[in-house]
């Protein structure tokens, strides 16, 4: 893979058998587990299962089928 600039930031591009090992889609979060100079490791950030989590800690219930809407939880 190549690092290539991107803005002030810097960005590589994911091989297909990656994307596709992970289930990536745009938009997804990774977080990087583990690197060393030859070897980088990734996991896929699941956000909303982290979010259900917090939510129980706090005894916030949610149906299994429950999913999160921006434009509800924006609507004023």
């Amino acid at each position: 893979m190549q690092v290539a600039k991107w803005g002030n930031s810097l960005a590589v591009r994911l091989p297909k058998s990656l994307v596709e090992d992970l289930g990536l889609k745009a938009g997804d979060q990774i977080d990087i587990i583990d690197a060393t100079p030859d070897r980088l490791a990734v996991v896929k950030a699941d956000q909303r299962a982290a979010a259900l989590a917090r939510m129980a800690e706090r005894g916030w219930n949610a149906s299994t089928d429950f999913r999160f809407s921006r434009d509800e939880a924006n609507e004023r």
